[in-house]
């Protein structure tokens, strides 16, 4: 029997045709995203790409998807460090992403924007089970005044959310309650929030953006964002190692790390909210396409020129005015491609940039503190200094010519006390090839399919597992000296 695995992205639809039994790659093909029309439009497109025969007895089909803007969240808390953290973690987690978060009461200007950014569902939190309950009934009522549609998950102090519910049943289009993000002070608890999520995503979300129809045919199942974070699951489960997974896409650039993150630093100690093992950040405003521009006013045109002359030394001497050129061209002409060397290196510049300031506001970092005792070093976020595993993924990276090179330049970054991971050592081959037993080894997602990947996961784990060893590149030698079967050998 054979799968087929769609994922309606923001630019482009990519279908991965596979082999269950025994599981193995058929074929792979893409076309740009028909959002303006019909999203069949463009899948049809891409499977005129694969020959009619591959096509037969194919007995599962599974999509996930991104266009359109992906899954759109509103998160609502009560403390900006506390609640509202939890919250965001929760909605990144099950694949959305967090368009605006507001901490205790509601303002009229509030809710005005949350009017305009128009939510797909809105994650209302705050206080711990027990504790305040007097915000998260402000909130539900003041959604209920302005009139705003949007379903609602309830994910806060369970003493008063029932309640909150009540407020706001039959005056939005759907309310969940679910387990409180953050039942106790500095405790995490999303998973529920999560799946409370993904399951207002395939019953409500879908209708109201005309996905419905994509979700009979093709068995929409989630967003693409949470099944590229599943693949990521299944990776660090099968190399029981901790993992960074980097996703440079035309919109957005997605990081997924599945790590503790504790100190690594010895006299170390942590602040703020625990951090989740599996944590997804998103920045909509890095991207290489729809995002370009966002890009170049984030980073600035001559941090990209400089970007530019690292990915190809000879055209150092071109301007600032060629940068700009080319992020205005990709973004009125979004399924372009680059045409000449000048190009292909700008297009390389906005990837590095991509991954470097991604990994940065991802990853945690350092301050000093003195007390009586002396100076003494202050984590907030993640240490993910000493990842050893590192796996790119996106078009700009997939079909570039040197991704490693990428990949490495975007990891070196001007602040030691960020704690990103660390570059591979200077010596280190051309090519995605490890980098030392004790350093970073790269990977790259090589046929462009983690998304398909993550979908066969949660049903056909072994195949999926199969064809995930058969698509990271660098990935097969890794696995062989754990002595985990490799397909083929």
């Amino acid at each position: 029997m054979k799968a087929l695995l769609i994922d309606f992205g923001s630019t482009y639809t990519k279908v991965t045709l596979v082999n269950l039994d025994p599981p193995g790659l058929i074929g792979t093909a893409q076309a740009p995203t028909t959002v303006a029309t019909d999203l069949a439009e463009g899948l049809q497109q891409a499977l005129d790409e694969l020959a009619p025969n591959q096509l037969d007895r194919v007995g599962l089909t599974r999509a996930c998807s991104s266009a359109a803007g992906g899954l759109k969240i509103v998160a609502i808390g009560l403390v900006p460090e506390l609640t509202v953290k939890a919250a965001r973690e929760a909605a990144m987690g099950a694949g959305g992403r967090v368009l605006a978060a507001y901490a205790h009461t509601l303002s009229d200007q509030e809710l005005q924007e949350i009017s305009v950014i128009q939510p797909d569902l809105i994650l209302l939190a705050g206080g711990t089970d027990g504790g305040e309950r007097r915000t998260i009934l402000e909130n539900a009522a003041r959604l209920v005044d302005c009139a705003i549609e949007a379903p609602v998950v309830i994910a806060g102090n369970k003493a008063a959310s029932d309640e909150a519910a009540d407020l706001l049943q039959g005056r939005v289009r759907r309310v969940l309650v679910t387990g409180n993000v953050m039942p106790e002070v500095n405790v995490l608890n999303v998973e529920p929030a999560r799946q409370a999520i993904r399951d207002l995503y395939l019953q409500e979300i879908t209708k109201a953006r005309g996905l419905d129809r994509i979700q009979q045919r093709f068995g929409l199942a989630m967003p693409t964002p949470l099944a590229v974070m599943k693949a990521g699951e299944l990776l660090q489960r099968t190399l029981r190692q901790d993992v960074v997974l980097v996703d440079v896409g035309g919109a957005t650039t997605d990081i997924h790390s599945f790590a503790a993150g504790k100190p690594a630093r010895a006299g170390c100690v942590c602040k703020g909210l625990p951090e989740p093992f599996v944590k997804r950040t998103v920045e909509g405003d890095l991207g290489v396409r729809a995002s370009a521009l966002s890009l170049l006013n984030a980073v600035g045109a001559e941090r990209l020129m400089a970007d530019l002359a690292l990915v190809d030394p000879s055209l150092a001497d071109y301007g600032v005015p060629d940068i700009r050129d080319y992020a205005a061209k990709v973004f009125r002409q979004k399924d372009c491609l680059p045409e000449d060397r000048l190009e292909q290196a700008c297009e390389g510049a906005m990837a590095v940039a991509c991954v470097r300031e991604a990994l940065r506001r991802h990853a945690g970092w350092l301050t000093e503190s003195y007390t009586p005792e002396g100076c003494l070093w202050v984590q907030q976020g993640k240490d993910l200094t000493g990842i050893t595993c590192l796996v790119g993924t996106g078009g700009v990276l997939v079909h570039a010519g040197e991704p490693s090179s990428l990949l490495a330049a975007g990891l070196n970054q001007d602040d030691p006390l960020v704690l990103t991971p660390r570059p591979p050592h200077p010596g280190f081959p051309p090519g995605l090839k490890e980098c030392g037993a004790q350093g970073l080894q790269l990977y790259l997602d090589r046929h462009y399919m983690l998304s398909a990947i993550g979908l066969l996961s949660e049903i056909e784990p072994e195949a999926a597992r199969v064809l995930l060893e058969d698509d990271l590149e660098a990935l097969r030698d890794a696995l062989l000296r754990k002595g985990c079967h490799v397909a083929g050998e």
